[in-house]
């Protein structure tokens, strides 16, 4: 067999092989990788690689070599899962850097963790001063979490004693001028709807670069061409200023009377469209 075939075949071998040991051993980012998982990685990609490449050696002992390298590692995931002891063992421990706005400078150190790279860690969580964190703590990853003091975090609707209506995944429906179905019968949509939708906007299909749907039937989109002003939707925000006219003309008619009895019942139904105002409102105003 030529060398050029072999390499070849065995290169394709390699590539399979190393796809099933490393769905095997599950999936993670590499910034979450614990640092034995980085040496496996390392091991198996260079394994791999003799696997490939090595025509003088008996190649399936490299084969051999990654298959016990996988299972020693799959052995320690198992274990992990089971034992804190073994979790801390392999992957040690998260550490504290900044506790009670202080900056621990000897966990630093046991980190081998410069200021530099502490602040670079910091701006990557979008703090650009060390005053305003209250808590960080150096993960097993690598990667610092970060709790800001009260006056600095984000202000958020709960803070302002604001409900708002639960956010559900928005469906895809148009992608590259193409509509999808699945996700429209996913939503109880039709081509009919999303024919009509784009009608509303003046917008043809064919300029529509991607087009989604949220939860509450709202159709936004993006256009190839980026010069062109897309329209918000305005349902919502129509439907919620009817109430409120429905809710005044019933104060107004109220205030209007003589008759206690229509007096009486037109102030009831304005408590009522008030109150049904109040619920809705949160599902309106996003």
């Amino acid at each position: 067999m030529p060398e050029w075939l072999e390499v070849a075949l065995r290169t394709l071998f390699a590539v399979v092989v190393l796809l099933a040991l490393t769905r095997l051993l599950g999936k993670r980012q590499v910034s979450q990788l614990s640092l034995f998982e980085y040496i496996t990685g390392i091991t198996i990609g260079s394994l791999a690689a003799y696997i490939s490449l090595d025509l003088e050696a008996n190649w399936y002992l490299g084969l051999v070599s990654l298959v016990v390298w996988v299972l020693v590692s799959y052995g320690f995931e198992v274990l992990q899962l089971k034992s804190k002891l073994a979790r801390d063992l392999v992957d040690s421990k998260a550490r504290v850097i900044i506790k009670d706005g202080k900056i621990l400078e000897d966990n630093m150190k046991k980190e081998r963790l410069t200021t530099d790279e502490l602040l670079e860690q910091l701006r990557r969580k979008n703090v650009f001063r060390a005053a305003d964190v209250e808590f960080a703590v150096l993960e097993t990853s690598g990667e610092l979490s970060v709790l800001l003091k009260k006056e600095h975090q984000p202000l958020t609707p709960h803070h302002l004693g604001v409900k708002v209506g639960p956010e559900q995944e928005p469906q895809t429906v148009i992608m590259d001028a193409k509509m999808m179905d699945e996700p429209l019968a996913t939503m109880g949509l039709s081509r009919e709807w999303l024919h009509t939708e784009l009608e509303k906007l003046g917008i043809p299909l064919e300029n529509v670069f991607l087009g989604q749907v949220d939860a509450y039937g709202q159709l936004y989109v993006d256009l190839y061409d980026d010069q062109l002003q897309v329209p918000l939707p305005q349902q919502k925000a129509k439907l919620l200023a009817q109430l409120k006219k429905c809710e005044a003309d019933l104060e107004m008619f109220g205030l209007s009377t003589d008759d206690e009895g229509a007096k009486f019942m037109y102030e009831r139904c304005s408590e009522q469209m008030q109150r049904v105002i109040d619920e809705v409102k949160p599902l309106l105003i996003r």
